[in-house]
């Protein structure tokens, strides 16, 4: 057996064996504990609220552990079991040109994808998040938005592969330096162009009206010396009753969002409480470390690719006979997702750290007290776990668990 083939599959079954056994953590975790409120959360939140969280948590597992063995399934029919190999040898016998072949390839591979996947989609929203009350999406507007996707995937993205490919077919041997290059830059102008170009094509963005709240909102931006291109209201409550506010853009194309929903539930100090949080973000450039984090690992990656695509192996030992710059991409983008599994707990500790930050620097600019209620009200609102197994959370949650931040919250209080 090649030895690219083994390493493939003994990643595979690792990487499906890790995530069920953290699963299975994750879904005795939570029965254990569906049947109390934690202690510091019983005068705030129901017994009826905290089952209706446990019971969502453990829906949504259960089909998380669908879509992993949906994927394992699509990923071995791509490679091992031919399908890219069908796919490529479908391609080049249309006599088009080696860069057309590759974009040809790419996209055909993305769509086929998504059209696998997407029973699962549909029955996310429309049975899983229906039956909990938070889907408020018809299939009207469903559909519309994977039109819109597709068309968006198409425009932005076919030149951007073109290029890609190009650079990894006629560039220097330092190729992969100019395609990080292009991915860096393409990566800012989307941070920049999203808010006001590409977001508005799904949602509706209306200024605040609210004056009172809005003026709490300017003083708040104003201690905080933090300039924005407006304050906006996003009605998230045409897709779904889950509420949540952010703040996007680069330099003067900076937003505030606030979800129409968590403006319904909030009140003004809890709002600006919650807008000080995401403001921390921003004093404590978060965002900047993050890009730099993308940046290194984006590199590294690049890389890796020049390094694994000169292998004639590396085809062959994953189901492709004939070496081409765009399989090589395909197949490392397909692979990747196995090993990147092992930094997620790296990632997800900086990124609860990053949390913790930006709770305190809410708690020096507004009232700690009332973060935490906004909190508890969005973990109810959003039917979010307060009880997730600590190995699991550890792996994959990128916020700390509740009952960790509200503690951290409280020893702000004033």
């Amino acid at each position: 057996m090649n030895l690219i083939t083994l390493i493939f599959l003994v990643a595979l079954v690792l990487s499906i064996l890790i995530q069920l056994w953290l699963d299975r953590r994750q879904m005795r975790h939570v029965r254990q504990h569906r049947d109390a409120v934690p202690e510091a959360f019983r005068d705030r939140i129901s017994l009826a609220a905290h089952q209706k969280a446990a019971d969502y948590t453990l829906a949504r597992t259960r089909l998380g552990i669908v879509e992993l063995f949906i994927g394992a399934a699509l990923l071995l029919g791509w490679t091992l079991g031919g399908g890219l190999q069908w796919l490529d040898t479908f391609w080049r016998g249309q006599a088009l040109s080696p860069l057309l072949t590759g974009v040809a390839v790419l996209f055909s591979v993305m769509l086929i994808s998504s059209l696998l996947e997407l029973p699962v989609s549909i029955y996310r929203t429309f049975v899983v998040e229906q039956r909990f009350g938070f889907n408020r999406t018809t299939p009207k507007l469903f559909i519309t938005d994977l039109i819109k996707q597709v068309l968006l995937t198409l425009i932005i993205g076919a030149p951007l592969a073109w290029l890609v490919l190009w650079l990894m077919e006629d560039a220097s041997p330092l190729w992969w330096l100019y395609v990080w290059g292009v991915w860096m830059g393409f990566s800012l102008f989307m941070l920049w162009a999203w808010p006001a170009f590409i977001a508005p094509l799904f949602n509706k963005f209306s200024p605040l009206e609210d004056e009172a709240l809005r003026q709490r909102i300017e003083d708040l931006l104003t201690r905080c010396g933090f300039k924005s291109n407006g304050v906006f209201v996003m009605d998230g409550s045409k897709r779904s009753s889950h509420g949540n506010a952010y703040f996007s853009g680069l330099g003067t194309n900076k937003r505030i969002v606030f979800f129409d929903t968590l403006l319904k539930s909030l009140s003004p100090p809890e709002v600006e409480a919650v807008l000080a949080h995401e403001l921390g973000h921003f004093k404590r450039k978060h965002i900047q470390k993050r890009i730099v984090t993308m940046a290194l690992f984006s590199l590294l990656g690049l890389w890796l690719l020049d390094w694994l695509m000169k292998l004639p192996e590396f085809y062959t030992g994953l189901g492709v006979s004939e070496p081409s710059t765009y399989m090589a991409l395909l197949l490392f983008m397909m692979a990747a997702p196995l090993f990147s599994l092992y930094f997620q707990p790296l990632m997800a500790y900086f990124s609860r750290k990053h949390e913790f930050e930006a709770d305190d620097y809410a708690a020096q600019q507004s009232n700690a007290d009332d973060l935490i209620k906004a909190l508890v009200k969005l973990y109810e609102e959003n039917a979010n776990t307060l009880t997730p197994d600590p190995l699991y959370s550890a792996v994959h949650d990128s916020h700390p668990p509740a009952p960790v931040r509200i503690a951290h919250l409280a020893s702000h209080k004033r």
